[in-house]
């Protein structure tokens, strides 16, 4: 396997990188992401003008990547600031209209947020679970139940939605201006809404979603994967960087040896994390692309948190404050392992699939 971008995909982390640390330095992030509308409009625009939406689709659909290393690439340097905007809806919504043929013109200039609505409060992860209804035929139908933690949704005016229809999963397209939506800020910054559906109105976009929506999970979950590769990136790199400042004794902190086999430690975790992420995007779309998901989800979980203790310990009490960087990416690595899955629940998944084998 070559690890190495492509040079389109290398000018896109390379421009995506830069724009980001000039346009999102922490103090700017931590005061868009924890209120209303838990983003910046004005910077959404700005990376989408860059032609950031468009790594997230195949040429087919009207993108130019689509495929997991162009999502991986995209949402590392988002990780590397960590980012508020609302893409990781963008990303699952362009798989789901990619497979549905939909045109998603909208979506990838930016002009149109799109969420994707899937959870509920008792079907956190499984489909299989999912009570969303779905009632009509033709091109009227109309939707019923609640969706829970809609990534992006506090902003989107379009949303995907999982439901039953005739003992079907299915995918609906919904305006979020007909649905009762309740946006609030998650723990770690950034945005999502739950989502109240009582006989709103939808259009069918795939009659049997399952596989779709298994789909745009996966890429979700490289997504986050990537993202927490960057975050861990950076968090170590703040935290070497303060073992050679800090002194104690005199000398810098850093040339306690055990404070570097530390360091390496989070460096060996860093680098694991990244191989199993590159496998996953590797093998995004393909056959085994759960099993490879969740192997990387569950690694990513251990790994994050393992980093982001580390840091904080290495650190001391400075590490817990507002106003340093190491303390809100702390908080984004050990709150990604919530999303889409967690460590216990992707470890589950793993085993049950090799039993199966």
């Amino acid at each position: 396997m070559d690890f190495n971008l492509t040079e389109d995909r290398q000018m896109l982390a390379d421009t995506l990188t830069r724009f980001l640390a000039d346009q999102y330095p922490v103090e700017h992030r931590n005061t868009v992401a924890y209120a209303a509308p838990f983003h910046d409009p004005a910077k959404w625009e700005a990376m989408a003008e860059l032609g950031t939406l468009f790594a997230l689709a195949p040429e087919e659909a009207g993108g130019m990547g689509g495929t997991g290393f162009d999502i991986s690439v995209v949402f590392e340097a988002l990780g590397r600031q960590i980012t508020p905007e609302p893409i990781l809806g963008a990303c699952m919504a362009s798989r789901l209209l990619t497979a549905a043929g939909a045109d998603q013109e909208a979506l990838l200039s930016g002009a149109t947020k799109y969420a994707v609505a899937i959870s509920e409060l008792d079907a956190a992860y499984e489909l299989d679970q999912i009570a969303c209804t779905a009632t009509g035929a033709g091109d009227a139908y109309t939707l019923s139940g609640r969706k829970s933690t809609v990534y992006g949704g506090q902003v989107a005016d379009v949303v995907l939605v999982a439901a039953r229809l005739n003992g079907s999963l299915a995918l609906f397209q919904v305006q979020a201006a007909d649905a009762s939506v309740t946006g609030y800020a998650m723990i770690d910054g950034a945005g999502a809404a739950e989502l109240l559906l009582d006989d709103t109105p939808a259009t069918l976009l795939i009659a049997d979603a399952a596989q779709a929506l298994e789909d745009a999970i996966n890429a979700g979950i490289v997504a986050l994967c990537a993202e927490a590769v960057g975050a861990m990136d950076v968090t170590h790199a703040i935290t070497v960087d303060y073992l050679k400042q800090r002194k104690q004794f005199g000398i810098p902190i850093g040339k306690f040896q055990v404070l570097q086999h530390r360091a390496v430690d989070m460096l060996t975790e860093i680098e694991q994390a990244r191989s199993i992420t590159i496998k996953a995007a590797a093998e995004l779309g393909g056959d085994e692309a759960s099993r490879y998901a969740s192997m990387a989800k569950n690694l990513i979980g251990r790994s994050a948190r393992l980093v982001a203790e580390e840091a904080i310990q290495m650190h001391g009490g400075i590490a817990m404050t507002w106003e340093y960087p190491v303390s809100h990416y702390a908080k984004r690595l050990i709150m990604l392992d919530a999303q889409l899955g967690d460590t216990d629940y992707h470890l589950s998944r793993v085993m049950a699939g090799n039993a199966a084998a």
